[in-house]
């Protein structure tokens, strides 16, 4: 059995018997034979439920192409917006009719060379990117309520066009299940208002809840985030999406094309093809790595294996996470915050409802986890970042281990996932 896991740029040797471990988690072979240009040039020939593209566009029309920020640049839209541009112009349509419009949600504005690297060196010599503005009240246009309550009010630039072509990629997300599709709109092109009201559902309806319940990863099913956001998306119509599936390694092994909706569900089962595991029951312990630098170059990146983590641990379990954190925290300011300046679950609750941000939430979700389970960190950290957290922190695999065994039995249940910031363990 492989017991090494990556720590920064060390692999650690993890120390324990191997009659304890009831699994090791690690991303499914999902392999093709295919180029990366032969699986974009598949998902945009065959679209699914959907015409083809260059079929649903004519010459005359505008085309609004809503592209990810710098921030998703994993997504590789330099390899397949050329395709999606070609088969643009294929319907007749202009590159002066073409708007490529960034879909930054509450990000900042970006530079010329972020909006390169997006677009490609050769479409940067062809067009130019308009970063959407939450904020920008002039720009933004208010479509109506969801039955939420949500207020949705979209981009004027994608609304003023014939068309809305929605592009990025799909991964797990530890808010609305997946991500990709409708998210594209919101957050991508929403007001700041209509996102906060949307994420705001991550809390449970009562305060002292904590989280809610659903909103987690991989999960859609009755997650009024995710059906929230297909809600705005209702407002808008995106007339076509492309999304792509990235390996570990970056490479775009996947791609769908068409409806939004359809084309969004067969990416879904792509990724827990690729990154879902089935797991028959859960381990007392759990010992994870986000797979080393630069996965766990702080805190805030380190989230994804709290997330994860968790979905292999019995309540009330132990949870070991090796993540170096070379850069400290990480994050913004409020999200530090969640460490820095309060004692309890309560406390931080109370003031990420009185206002809300993701940030704020990812820091939230990693103190309550700590509350939640036995929570031991393996890190460079200083101390003094998470004294006020009930995580404990120690500086070697070798201390954490000896934690573990002062609360749990020579014969506790372990599970082992060195991929924890990719993979999502799932009870059957």
């Amino acid at each position: 059995m492989d017991k090494k896991m990556k720590y920064g740029d060390l692999k650690l040797e993890i120390d324990v018997d191997e009659k304890n471990v009831i699994g090791v988690i690690k991303s499914n072979k999902f392999g093709t034979t295919k180029s990366e240009e032969e699986v974009i040039k598949e998902a945009i020939e065959n679209p699914i439920d959907s015409a083809r593209l260059k079929e649903l566009v004519h010459e005359g029309e505008t085309v609004c192409i809503v592209v990810p920020d710098v921030t998703r640049a994993w997504q590789r839209t330099d390899k397949y917006l050329p395709k999606l541009v070609e088969e643009i112009n294929a319907g007749g349509v202009k590159d002066e009719d073409i708007i490529f419009l960034s879909a930054t949600g509450t990000h900042r504005s970006q530079t010329e060379e972020e909006h390169e690297k997006i677009l490609g060196k050769e479409l940067s010599k062809r067009f130019k990117i308009i970063d959407h503005d939450c904020l920008d009240k002039n720009n933004l246009v208010y479509l109506g309520k969801t039955t939420y309550g949500t207020p949705v009010s979209i981009n004027k630039i994608a609304l003023s066009c014939n068309h809305i072509v929605i592009t990025g990629g799909i991964v797990y997300h530890f808010l609305v299940g997946f991500s990709g599709g409708k998210k594209t709109i919101l957050p991508g092109i929403a007001s700041y208002e209509s996102v906060m009201a949307n994420h705001a559902m991550s809390l449970s309806k009562n305060f002292g809840g904590g989280t809610y319940e659903t909103v987690r990863c991989g999960n859609i099913e009755n997650n009024p985030i995710h059906i929230d956001m297909l809600q705005a998306a209702s407002f808008v119509k995106p007339d076509f999406m492309f999304n792509v599936v990235v390996d570990k390694d970056g490479a775009i092994v996947g791609a769908v094309a068409g409806n939004y909706i359809s084309a969004h569900a067969k990416g879904r089962k792509m990724i827990d093809e690729k990154d879902g595991v089935n797991i028959s029951r859960k381990s007392d312990i759990t010992i994870a790595s986000a797979g080393g630098y630069p996965k766990d170059i702080n805190l805030y990146q380190s989230i994804k294996i709290m997330i994860n983590a968790r979905e292999a641990t019995k309540d009330n379990g132990t949870i070991v996470i090796l993540a170096e954190c070379r850069d400290g925290l990480g994050g913004d300011a409020e999200m530090q915050s969640m460490f820095l300046n309060f004692d309890t679950s309560e406390e931080r609750e109370r003031d990420l409802r009185e206002k809300y941000s993701i940030s704020k939430y990812a820091g939230y979700y990693f103190c309550e986890g700590a509350d939640k389970f036995n929570v031991i960190l393996v890190s460079s950290l200083d101390p003094k970042l998470v004294k006020r957290t009930n995580i404990k922190l120690v500086k070697t695999i070798e201390e954490a281990l000896e934690l573990v065994y002062k609360t749990n039995s020579k014969d506790a249940t372990i599970t082992l996932m060195p991929e924890a910031a990719n993979t999502l363990p799932k009870l059957i």
